[in-house]
């Protein structure tokens, strides 16, 4: 079973605590059986958690044997990080043990060292001090969070779970992280990043009242085989493409097309985990004009083939 052992740092913020607890400790395999075993490691036996104390059950040696290590955000990033926990995500990193930050987590973790070189993103308040603070860290502001292999970031707050669930769907596969994902009343994948959610200087028009893509989004769910311009779009949502480029970026955080194409490449994952349908029929039945283009645009997206996919996941 795979071990996830959450790391309580001194002003830990209890959200960023709970939601690896929850979202790991409630997943089921296929067969019923727990997916994860979690426990929670701090240096010391209470931890002071801003409104009230936790006590762990496990000091840091609990994190040996762990697959995969969780940061979450304190009330304090910039505080400095003690030898012992700095020496001990060191040596779990040099083990080989996944480590992954939630929201202001990427704090400490950055005060080790392990993230110099890497893409790495935080809370978007934060993201400013994250990048004075470390400047061999490459912060992206502007996204949900950063998948280094070893090494993950997450955004702030509810962008946690969105990593925890591509944690899981890493692990066992896109069913069971979608089974994960109804147990938290959270989509499996959002669309756009953090972008959407940063307050910027100037105040943008509100949008017209009742301007909800959801309609076009289940629409488009359901024509994931059909071939799609801008320009059908467009007319399905009775707006000019111009203005749908617009209201789309407003409400997802992202184009139409791009949107789409990252719809099909998640039913071309069902589809390759839970049926035997050859790559040629499986491009047809997500939309894509040619197996090779299929092909090409899972591996740009996925990082690895149709076929290797299915090997890891089926």
């Amino acid at each position: 079973m795979h071990l996830v052992a959450v790391l309580a740092l001194d002003h830990v913020i209890p959200f960023d605590l709970s939601t690896p607890i929850e979202v790991f400790g409630r997943t089921r395999l296929p067969d019923g059986r727990p997916g994860y075993q979690v426990r929670v490691c701090a240096e010391r036996e209470d931890v002071d958690a801003g409104t009230f104390t936790i006590r762990a059950h496990r000091g840091l040696e609990g994190l040996k044997g762990a697959d995969t290590i969780i940061v979450p955000g304190t009330a304090a990033p910039t505080a400095p990080l003690s030898p012992a926990v700095h020496d001990a995500l060191r040596a779990a990193a040099g083990r080989g043990t996944r480590i992954a930050s939630i929201c202001a987590g990427t704090f400490p973790l950055a005060a080790t060292g392990l993230l110099d070189g890497l893409r790495a993103t935080t809370h978007w308040i934060a993201a400013d001090l994250l990048a004075a603070s470390y400047p061999e860290v490459k912060v992206d502001p502007d996204v949900l969070y950063v998948d280094n292999g070893q090494i993950l970031t997450s955004a702030g707050a509810a962008a946690g779970l969105d990593l925890c669930l591509h944690m899981i769907r890493r692990d066992y596969g896109s069913a069971v992280a979608a089974d994960a994902a109804r147990l938290s009343v959270m989509p499996l994948e959002r669309e756009g990043g953090q972008a959407q959610f940063i307050v910027h200087d100037h105040t943008p028009a509100p949008a017209p009242r009742g301007a909800s893509f959801e309609p076009l989004l289940d629409w488009l769910r359901d024509h994931l085989d059909s071939e799609l311009t801008l320009a059908d779009i467009a007319a399905r949502a009775g707006v000019s493409t111009r203005t749908l480029m617009r209201r789309f970026r407003e409400q997802t955080g992202t184009t139409p097309l791009q949107w789409l194409h990252r719809a099909r490449i998640r039913q071309a994952q069902h589809l390759l985990e839970t049926t035997g349908h050859p790559v040629e029929r499986i491009a047809a039945q997500v939309g894509f004009g040619s197996p090779t283009a299929f092909r090409d645009r899972f591996k740009r997206t996925t990082g690895v083939s149709p076929q290797a996919y299915r090997r890891t996941f089926s």
